[in-house]
């Protein structure tokens, strides 16, 4: 344990383990398999780049990307780990010498796409190196049921029969139960040691917004936070490259990302943003898996995604160094109309009931009156109390409306109907719908059969999803999602308590420029000298152009606060800063204490 708390000082210059980090190191170095599921920015890198510096033979890390192998390997290398990857992007030059080197044992830490994995002979070929452990990251790809599922990765199965010597550890940022159980069988993860860490992200405060003109309301949040880094999601390329077009045309440093551009335009687009060279990408959801870069301090969600788990991921690239940092989404109900669009065309009937299901939560989550962070995390079966203090509920920012007269006639609906039926079918009472079930069950004779048609459905919809996630409703799965009343529920029916709800996407409130919204995450150790900062930066990019890296890759935003807020003054202090290891303190430590002494003079 001294001999890892000492790495991760020297070597990576963090003066503690985060949550989970010294359990899951020292279960690798016993030789016991691992499964992790920890929030993106919670320290997974290191939990087998520790491991590979002191086990004997090779560490193997399956990623995903290869336009992130290459970030991941110079991040590495910066920090003095002795690193490599095999990928196609190489040219037979390169990949050779890369095998001279693992020969020789010059490399620690081999990075691999999954493609590579499956390669004919690559996996014979990779034995004679000696391999001790395999980092299978992303490893929700491995299930149906994730988010992300990628058939490549399905080969991985056969490391524990190619490789039965070898440890396994699979990390995920996102994975509910069903998709944790399918990691763990389908990787053959032997009596592993499992981590289930907490998925709440305190940096990032959640908002949503009526969404009117989609385009100005995004330049209208850019322009608040001129020097800031973000990505802007949308969903359809044609949207993609309509949305950076204007926001280019309104001063602003922005490039479009989908899967329609070549691969070099992707390629040369992600490297720009990752190098700080513009500011915000625009981009469908073919960009972002596995972004290493550390300062991205907002994502907007233009339109509403298909899922809670890719719209965690997704808004989970924000704030990976732990400062503040905001997750905004813009929701129309028309948003929805899209999606259902493109999902009624889905051929298999069990994955569109699923995609469905999905796609309720998600709205759900953007609508009803209950702490965003909540939402979240029970999505991954993770308890929490609300009142965040993080999101725009729980601070107040998010309009409320008293909605208990509309709540009464969907609870009178639920119960006058015997309590038996679907919240579909409780809609289709308050809105006076002539279906076949309304006629099949004389629904039409009910006192609430069409009290409610003066508003459309997508209104009684948010308002009884906002019964159910405030629990005055409960659904029975095993009756088929049959809506029953709680007790909270009749106390709202019989006027004992009253209801408020979400105001629904409309005209934008009254009022001028919204205020400063308080953030819950972590801070810098004191005050910090902006102007510093800046001069910190603009050093940081120099060096980082100079070496052809990504800036983030010298010192996070999150190193060069902490020196602004400490102001060190010798080498040995600098070496307490987190983020400055012995490898940088060598590299870069005299030209950053030269800056900082300066403006201490």
């Amino acid at each position: 344990m001294k001999d890892i708390r000492k790495v991760l000082h020297d070597v990576f210059g963090f003066p503690s383990f985060r949550p989970n980090q010294e359990d899951i190191i020292l279960a690798i170095l016993s030789g016991q398999d691992v499964f992790a599921a920890m929030p993106t920015g919670g320290g997974k890198s290191v939990c087998y780049q520790l491991p590979a510096l002191l086990l004997p033979g090779l560490t193997v890390v399956v990623s995903p990307l290869l336009a992130l192998m290459k970030d991941q390997v110079d991040a590495a290398c910066e920090q003095g780990l002795p690193a490599a990857f095999l990928n196609s992007t190489q040219d037979g030059t390169e990949a050779s010498a890369v095998y001279r080197d693992l020969a020789a044992g010059r490399i620690k830490l081999l990075y691999i796409s999954p493609e590579r994995f499956a390669a004919a002979g690559f996996a014979g070929r990779l034995a004679s190196f000696g391999v001790d452990f395999f980092a299978v990251d992303e490893a929700h790809c491995l299930s149906e049921w994730g988010h992300d599922f990628r058939k490549d990765y399905l080969e991985l199965g056969t490391i524990r029969r190619l490789f039965p010597a070898a440890r396994i550890a699979g990390f995920t940022a996102t994975a509910t139960r069903r998709v944790q159980e399918d990691i763990l069988r389908l990787l053959k993860l032997k009596d592993p040691f499992v981590v289930r860490a907490s998925f709440n992200r305190p940096e990032l405060f959640y908002e949503v917004a009526p969404k009117e003109r989609a385009d100005p309301q995004i330049l209208d949040f850019l322009r608040d936070r001129p020097s800031e880094s973000g990505i802007v999601y949308r969903t359809s390329r044609a949207d993609v490259e309509k949305t950076a077009a204007y926001l280019v045309s309104r001063g602003v440093k922005a490039l479009p990302y989908h899967a329609g551009l070549s691969a070099e335009d992707r390629t040369r687009h992600q490297e720009m943003f990752n190098r700080d060279e513009v500011r915000v990408i625009v981009a469908t959801i073919a960009f972002g898996m596995g972004i290493d870069k550390s300062n991205i301090r907002f994502v907007v969600h233009a339109d509403i995604p298909k899922s809670m788990e890719g719209y965690y991921q997704e808004t989970g690239r924000a704030g990976r160094d732990g400062l503040d940092s905001r997750c905004l989404l813009l929701y129309g109900p028309g948003d929805l109309a899209k999606i259902r669009w493109f999902l009624d065309r889905m051929e298999d009937g069990e994955e569109k009931t699923r995609a469905f299901g999905r796609l309720r939560r998600m709205a759900d989550y953007a609508s009803v009156n209950v702490c965003r962070r909540r939402q979240l995390l029970e999505y991954f079966d993770e308890p929490h109390p609300g009142d965040c203090g993080g999101c725009d509920v729980c601070t107040g920012r998010a309009e409320k409306v008293d909605a208990s007269e509309d709540a009464r006639m969907l609870l009178s609906a639920v119960l006058r109907s015997g309590e038996r039926f679907g919240a579909a079918h409780i809609v289709d009472i308050v809105t006076g719908a002539n279906t076949e079930k309304i006629r099949k069950f004389a629904h039409e004779r009910l006192k609430t059969w069409g009290v409610g048609r003066g508003k459309n459905k997508s209104h009684w919809r948010g308002v009884l999803g906002e019964l159910l996630a405030q629990g005055c409703l409960a659904q029975d799965d095993e009756r088929y999602g049959a809506l029953e009343m709680t007790g909270k529920g009749r106390d709202v029916l019989y006027g004992r308590e009253s209801f408020d709800a979400l105001k629904r996407p409309g005209k934008r409130a009254a009022g001028g420029k919204k205020s400063p919204i308080p953030l819950a995450g972590a801070a810098a150790a004191g005050p910090v000298d902006e102007g510093l900062f800046e001069r910190l930066r603009i050093l940081r990019l120099e060096i980082a152009s100079e070496k052809n890296l990504p800036p983030y890759i010298i010192f996070s935003d999150r190193t060069l606060r902490e020196m602004c807020a400490v102001l060190p003054r010798s080498r040995d202090e600098l070496l307490e800063i987190t983020g400055v290891g012995g490898h940088k303190l060598e590299a870069y430590g005299d030209l950053f204490l030269a800056e900082i002494n300066k403006h201490a003079r």
